[in-house]
C-alpha cells in the first residue's frame, strides 16, 4: 500500500512510519542543498519531524487538489528553511521527489524561499523573517469571518521571534481569540550569529506567548511523535485562544557533523560531506525499517 493510499483510508500512522518518512524528508533536504551548492540545512533538519507530522497526519490536505477550499493552511514563516518544506511536500506527493535536486536552479519552481505562484502545495510566499506569522494570522481571521472549517499552522524559528512584527501579529491573534491558529516555534537554540540566548535572547518564550493570550504547549523533544501528537491534539481542543507550540529541537538533527553546529545554519555540504550525510541517513532509514 502506498503512503497516499494509506493516508486516504484515514488510518493514523505509527511512530515508526512517521520516523521513516521524516528520515526521507531529511534525505531530500541534503539532496537539495548539495545540488544547489547553497541553502540552509541546519534549521531544515531540525524542523523535519514536525513538518512530517503536519503533512502526514495532522493537516487536512489533498496533494491531488492542493487548492481545495477547506484545506488546512501552512505558512513557513522561517522561509529560508524551504529545503525541509519542499522535501515534506514532495514526499507527501505534491510533486516528484527527484525535483528536489533542482533547488535554487535557474528555471526551477523550487526557489530559495517558498513562492506560492510556482510551487504546488505552498499556501504563502515567505522569506523575510517575522512576516509569515502575520500572513497566517490574516488567514486565520479570514477563516473566522467566513465561518470556515480550516485551521492555520505557521512555523517560526527561535531566532526569528526576535523580530518585532512577530509580537504585533501575536498581540492581534490573542486579542481576536483565533483558536484556529497554531504557531510553532522551532527552538533549536541557534541562529546565524550564534546561540539565540547570546544574540538577542527571546527567553522565556512560553511566558511571552502566554502574555499575549496564547494557550501554550511546551514540547521537550520536537522529534518525539507521541509528544507532537499530544501537543497538536491539545491545540485542536483549545477554544477561545490561539495556541503556541514551543518545541525543543536539535539544529542539524540526523547528520552527525551538522548536529548542534551553528556553522551549518546556511551552507551546503561538499561531495565528501554529502556522501557521509546520505550514508548516515540511509543507514538510519534501514534501522528504522528493521524495528
Amino acid at each position: 500500500m502506498s503512503k497516499i493510499d494509506f493516508l486516504k483510508k484515514g488510518k493514523q500512522m505509527t511512530n515508526q512510519e512517521l520516523a521513516i518518512k521524516a528520515n526521507e524528508v531529511r534525505k531530500g533536504i541534503i539532496e537539495g542543498v548539495y545540488n544547489a551548492h547553497s541553502g540552509h540545512p541546519g534549521g531544515s533538519l531540525s524542523s523535519a519531524d514536525v513538518l512530517t507530522y503536519l503533512y502526514f497526519e495532522e493537516m487536512n490536505i489533498d496533494p491531488k487538489n492542493p487548492d481545495k477550499a477547506d484545506r488546512d493552511r501552512f505558512v513557513l514563516s522561517k522561509g529560508h528553511c524551504a529545503p525541509a518544506y519542499y522535501s515534506a511536500l514532495a514526499n507527501r506527493g505534491y510533486f516528484p521527489v527527484e525535483d528536489l535536486k533542482t533547488l535554487r536552479h535557474v528555471g526551477s519552481y523550487l526557489q530559495g524561499h517558498p513562492c506560492k505562484n510556482d510551487t504546488p502545495g505552498v499556501d504563502a510566499s515567505s522569506g523575510s523573517l517575522g512576516q509569515g506569522i502575520s500572513v497566517a494570522v490574516g488567514m486565520a481571521l479570514a477563516g473566522k469571518i467566513d465561518d470556515a472549517s480550516y485551521r492555520v499552522y505557521t512555523l517560526l524559528g527561535d531566532g526569528e521571534i526576535e523580530e518585532g512584527q512577530v509580537w504585533e501579529a501575536a498581540l492581534f491573534a490573542g486579542a481576536r481569540h483565533l483558536d484556529n491558529l497554531v504557531v510553532i516555534v522551532d527552538n533549536n537554540g541557534l541562529q546565524i550569529d550564534g546561540p539565540v540566548d547570546q544574540v538577542d535572547s527571546p527567553y522565556p518564550i512560553a511566558d511571552k506567548f502566554r502574555a499575549f493570550n496564547f494557550h501554550v504547549v511546551e514540547v521537550a523533544d520536537g522529534s518525539d511523535f507521541d509528544l507532537l501528537r499530544g501537543a497538536f491534539k491539545e491545540a485542536r481542543d483549545t477554544k477561545g485562544a490561539p495556541t503556541a507550540i514551543i518545541m525543543k529541537t536539535l539544529k542539524g538533527k540526523g547528520v552527525s557533523y551538522m548536529e548542534g553546529q551553528v556553522g551549518w545554519h546556511g551552507k551546503a555540504p561538499n561531495e565528501e560531506q554529502y556522501k557521509q550525510a546520505m550514508d548516515e541517513l540511509t543507514k538510519a532509514g534501514e534501522a528504522l525499517c528493521q524495528k
